[in-house]
C-alpha cells in the first residue's frame, strides 16, 4: 500500500476460517462469485460488504431487496463479511485462491493499495464507457474531484467510487455525566476525556469510557494524530515518536492504571455503552443509530477532541465500492446495481440508517434526500462539522499491507493487555512494519 493513503474520511491472510468461508460461504460461482444465468434469465451476482445487522446491515437488505424488484437482468445475493474490512480481505484473497471473486466488493481505506496491488478491479470509468456511455459524465456531475480522488491508487487509477464516509466521534451519556457532576457538554480535549472517565468511575462506579476495537486500529490512529503524531512518514512507519507515545500512554492508564476505561471487542462495547454503562464512547459515526434506537438515556455526541495546544485529527473511515467481476456479464451487471446505490434516494437510505456522510455531492439538499433527517438527527453534526478536519486513514506501502495493520491490532492488544509497555510496544511495531516494507 502507498505511503499515505488517498482517503480523506486499518498477515497472515490465508487463515482457515477465511478458506471455510471462501468454499462453504459463497454462492456456488463461475469465476465471478455468483451465476451468470443462462439467456432470458437474471445475472445473478454477489456483493460483499462488511455491515451487520447493527450497523447498516438492515439498509442493505432494503437496497437489495428494492433494487431486485426493479431489475429486470439482475439478481443481487449480498454476502456480510464478519471482522470488518480485514475480515472482507481476507475472504477475499481466499476466493482469488479458489478462482473466484464476487462481482461489487466494498473496500476500507486502510487497504486500498493492497486491494489494488492484488486484485484484479474494473475502473468504474471504464465500467461506464463500456456498458453506460449515455451516463460518461455521471462521476463528474455527483461527485466533487477531492471526493473521488480518495479511491485512486498511488498510481492515480480509479480503483473504485467512494460509498461510506465517517469519522470518530464521542458519544456522550449525559444521564451518567449528571450524576457525575461533570458537565453534560463533554470533554474539550482528551486530557479531559481521561480525567472525565476517572470521576465518572469514582462517583458511579460505571465505566467512564470506551474506545472501539475492531479489527481495525482506525480509532487508535485518531488518538494518536490529535496528538501531532504520524502514522508513515516517508514511506517508513513513525507512529514511535514522543507524540505518539504519549497519546497511547493515555488511552492505556484510562484501561491499566485508572481502571476507568473498558478493554473488550467493539460490540460489547457498544453493548456497554447503550446498555448504559459506560459514560462515553468513542466509535464511528456509522454507530449513531443503532445508539440512537438502542439508548434508553439522554444521549448526545461531540466532535473527536484534541490534545491540549493540539489541533484535532480525524482519520476519515468508511470505504469505496469496487467491481471485482471477472465476466462481462458480471460486470454490467454489477455496474447497474453500483449506479443504484449512488442513487439520490439509495444514498439518503443509506445515510439514514447508519450514519455515514455521503460521498455524493447533492443528497444533502435534492429532494428525496437528507435536508430533514439532518435537522432530526443533529449527532450526525458532530461528524459532519470535523469533515474538514479529516486526514488519510494511512495505509501501509507494499504487499504487506494486511500484515502491517495487523501488527498495529496486536501491538495495541498488548498494550490494553497489559502485556508491554506503550514505549516498548510501539517500538517494536515500528521495527515490525518497517522490516516487512524493505
Amino acid at each position: 500500500m502507498k505511503a499515505k493513503s488517498k482517503m480523506s474520511g486499518l498477515l497472515c491472510l490465508l487463515i482457515i476460517g477465511a478458506l471455510i468461508f471462501a468454499l462453504s460461504g459463497c454462492a456456488s460461482s463461475n469465476g465471478s462469485g455468483a451465476n451468470t444465468a443462462s439467456s432470458g434469465q437474471k445475472t445473478v451476482i454477489e456483493y460483499w460488504h462488511v455491515n451487520a445487522q447493527t450497523q447498516g446491515g438492515q439498509a442493505v437488505d432494503e437496497l437489495v431487496k428494492e433494487f431486485n424488484a426493479q431489475s429486470k437482468d439482475v439478481k443481487v445475493v449480498a454476502k456480510f463479511n464478519p471482522d470488518m474490512y480485514k475480515g472482507l480481505m481476507q475472504n477475499l484473497q481466499a476466493e482469488k485462491a479458489a478462482g473466484k471473486t464476487p462481482a461489487l466488493v466494498q473496500i476500507g481505506w486502510a487497504y486500498l493499495d493492497y486491494f489494488s496491488n492484488n486484485f484484479s478491479y474494473l475502473d468504474p470509468n471504464e465500467a461506464i464507457q463500456k456498458y453506460d456511455p449515455t451516463s460518461k459524465s455521471f462521476l463528474k456531475d455527483n461527485f466533487l474531484p477531492n471526493v473521488l480522488d480518495l479511491a485512486k491508487t498511488s498510481k492515480g487509477k480509479q480503483a473504485g467510487i467512494p460509498y461510506s464516509l465517517s469519522t470518530p466521534i464521542l458519544y456522550l451519556n449525559k444521564d451518567i455525566l449528571k450524576q457525575a457532576g461533570l458537565s453534560q457538554d463533554g470533554p474539550k480535549t482528551w486530557q479531559d476525556v481521561q480525567q472525565f472517565a476517572k470521576t465518572i468511575k469514582d462517583k458511579t462506579q460505571k465505566y467512564g469510557f470506551y474506545m472501539q476495537e475492531p479489527g481495525d486500529t482506525w480509532a487508535q490512529q485518531a488518538l494518536m494524530l490529535s496528538n501531532g503524531a504520524k502514522i508513515i512518514d516517508h514511506g517508513k512507519a513513525a507512529f514511535d515518536s514522543p507524540e505518539g507515545v504519549q497519546a497511547y500512554q493515555l488511552y492505556a492508564d484510562m484501561v491499566l492504571k485508572d481502571k476507568s476505561a473498558l478493554h473488550v471487542p467493539w460490540d460489547q462495547g457498544v453493548t456497554a455503552f447503550i446498555n448504559g454503562n459506560v459514560g462515553m464512547l468513542y466509535t464511528t459515526v456509522a454507530q449513531m443509530s443503532n445508539i440512537e434506537k438502542g439508548a434508553k438515556f439522554n444521549v448526545s455526541s461531540i466532535p473527536s477532541p484534541p490534545f491540549v495546544g493540539k489541533q484535532p485529527k480525524v482519520p476519515a473511515g468508511g470505504s469505496f465500492l469496487a467491481i471485482t467481476a471477472q465476466t462481462e456479464a458480471q460486470q454490467k451487471a454489477a455496474w447497474e446495481f453500483e449506479k443504484f446505490l449512488y442513487g439520490v434516494k439509495s444514498m439518503a437510505t443509506w445515510t439514514e440508517a447508519t450514519g455515514y456522510v455521503p460521498p455524493r455531492k447533492d443528497v444533502a439538499t435534492a429532494k428525496d434526500g437528507l435536508k430533514d433527517f439532518v435537522a432530526k438527527n443533529p449527532m450526525i453534526n458532530s461528524a459532519l462539522v470535523q469533515m474538514g478536519k479529516a486526514v488519510p486513514w494511512t495505509s501501509f506501502p507494499g504487499n504487506s499491507g494486511l500484515q502491517a495493520e495487523q501488527t498495529m491490532i496486536d501491538t495495541r492488544d498488548k498494550i490494553l493487555g497489559g502485556q508491554a509497555s506503550v514505549a516498548s510496544a510501539l517500538k517494536d511495531a515500528q521495527q515490525q512494519i518497517n522490516q516487512l516494507q524493505k
